[in-house]
């Protein structure tokens, strides 16, 4: 009687197969997660330079779309022609290289040659993405070993890639960005990245001299990246910032966010003020309101606090109310800025228009508008809907004062002054005699300017007087003459906002 023979074992049973499987899906969910990353950082390290605006996270979303699907079709036809075990290590050691480096090369392009600032940002956003998108093809090439799975091996990896892209999406925008500072979020990615190329190697058994030159690389640029001009004092969830001691007043401090000066305060003389738009506030509330009578007042935008601190010191009793949208910022008004020493500042840390609608109704003398995104007032807190809420805050004799910027043919400001005459009985603008329609025959120049909004007639000669008296330089513009400078501009609604398009950036840099 024979026996018959046993079969063969089969090579790599399941448990091979699993380990195969598993490093599959973990270089397809990093290598997406790291794409996502990258993206949403690199809105942050561009934002000093050109703008926290619609534009720039266009541009940088279509960037990195771009990168996603070139990676995607060049990584499917090289797998097709070349084995991937010898793709896959480079991929992503070549991408952390040139994301740990991004910030180094960004900030330097920035100061040193700013009109190939553009073009560099590509290349880093490009490279890395394109590199890291073609890892998915590469990794299925190796996963279908059998055409009845195809479906099961490119859905499956397809949902993982999906699913690194939220992580890295999510992880990014609600800890990292709190957490560390740009330069440190890449420059840890990148040293991952390059980890991971070393493994892939390994595992190919070509990686030791290729993954010691990128490690050696990502350190060098790290150690470079703290002596990168552009660095931050800070960074907050939203901005870049810094505290800028003044040269010619030993107690007067600048706070810089994103590269433009947003405040300018005298920590021991909050009656000091520098900037012409907040003289241009205090000189409408002198006019308006009784001298030294206490007021209620709501801040739209905190900042260095510059103007709750001189109502709390001209204005004994005045209570304000603040909105300001970064923890950061006033964290370092409360370090840096000496806030504690001013009394009837209540800080909340919230959007503006969602604490707009936590306000009692007429419960307000005064709201204060001096919100920024970048250069712009932030496009939901312009609308007609959010103006009805600054009018359901105020008393009947209240006062609304905004300060915006715009340039080039002001249309944004014009839309701005179109919709506060929507919502109030009486509108007026502050500003340059040729930027606010005085000098029709000169070409406006723009910058800051100061729009009033009110359901009681404004007293115009006694602004001006204020404004004389504060040595603005600024005129007032009332009735007809604001009417005819705002012309057809549009009124802005939630439905329709183009905050973004309207506005005119300066061609240099906008300082507030």
């Amino acid at each position: 009687m024979t026996t018959p023979s046993s079969p063969p074992p089969a090579d790599d049973p399941p448990r091979h197969e699993g380990l195969r499987q598993r490093a599959a899906a973990v270089l397809v969910f990093g290598s997406s997660a790291a794409v996502l990353v990258v993206e949403i950082v690199a809105l942050r390290l561009l934002a000093p330079y050109l703008g926290l605006t619609l534009e720039t996270s266009t541009l940088v979303i279509g960037i990195a779309l771009t990168a996603i699907a070139l990676g995607s079709w060049l990584g499917g036809r090289v797998a097709d022609q070349v084995d991937p075990h010898r793709l896959i290590g480079p991929a992503l050691g070549v991408s952390g290289v040139v994301v740990a480096l991004t910030p180094l090369l960004l900030r330097t392009t920035a100061e040193w040659a700013p009109p190939a600032l553009l073009l560099v940002a590509a290349a880093t956003l490009l490279v890395p993405g394109a590199l890291l998108s073609a890892v998915t093809p590469l990794v299925t090439k190796l996963r279908l070993t059998s055409l009845a799975e195809t479906g099961t091996v490119v859905g499956r990896l397809s949902g993982v890639g999906t699913f690194g892209a939220i992580v890295g999406t999510v992880l990014t925008g609600f800890v990292l960005i709190s957490r560390l500072p740009v330069s440190s979020i890449l420059i840890g990615l990148g040293t991952l990245l390059v980890i991971g190329a070393a493994l892939a190697g390994w595992r190919a058994r070509r990686w030791r001299r290729a993954s010691a030159v990128a490690l050696a690389t990502v350190v060098a640029g790290s150690l470079a990246t703290a002596f990168a001009p552009g660095g931050c004092d800070a960074e907050t969830r939203y901005h870049c910032a810094r505290i800028v001691a003044d040269p010619e007043r030993s107690t007067g401090r600048t706070l810089v966010l994103d590269g433009l000066r947003h405040s300018y305060v005298d920590v021991e003389d909050p009656t000091y003020l520098r900037f012409g738009y907040v003289r241009a506030f205090a000189a409408v509330v002198d006019a308006t309101f009784a001298t030294a009578e206490p007021l209620a007042a709501h801040h739209i935008g905190g900042g260095g606090l510059t103007f709750p601190r001189h109502l709390a010191a001209t204005r004994p009793g005045t209570r304000s109310l603040v909105s300001e949208i970064d923890g950061g910022v006033v964290r370092i008004d409360r370090e840096q800025l000496n806030l504690g020493a001013s009394s009837g500042i209540d800080v909340r840390v919230e959007d503006a228009r969602l604490g707009l609608k936590r306000i009692d109704a007429d419960s307000r003398d005064l709201v204060v508008g001096d919100a920024f995104g970048g250069v712009s007032v932030p496009w939901h807190l312009t609308t007609s809907e959010a103006l009805r809420d600054v009018r359901r805050v105020l008393k009947d004799d209240g006062l609304y004062a905004a300060n915006l910027i715009d340039h080039g043919r002001l249309e944004f400001a014009r839309a701005e002054v179109a919709t506060l005459a929507e919502v109030f009985a009486y509108v007026a603008v502050v500003g340059t005699a040729v930027d606010i329609g005085l000098d029709p025959a000169a070409v406006p120049m723009g910058g800051n300017m100061v729009v009033l909004a009110s359901d009681r007639p404004f007293d115009a000669p006694a602004i001006q007087k204020a404004l004389d008296a504060r040595e603005t330089g600024w005129k007032i513009a009332t009735g007809d003459t604001v009417t005819a400078w705002t012309g057809d501009a549009p009124v802005l609604t939630d439905d329709h906002a183009p905050v973004d398009q309207l506005l005119q950036p300066h061609p240099t840099r906008t300082v507030r």
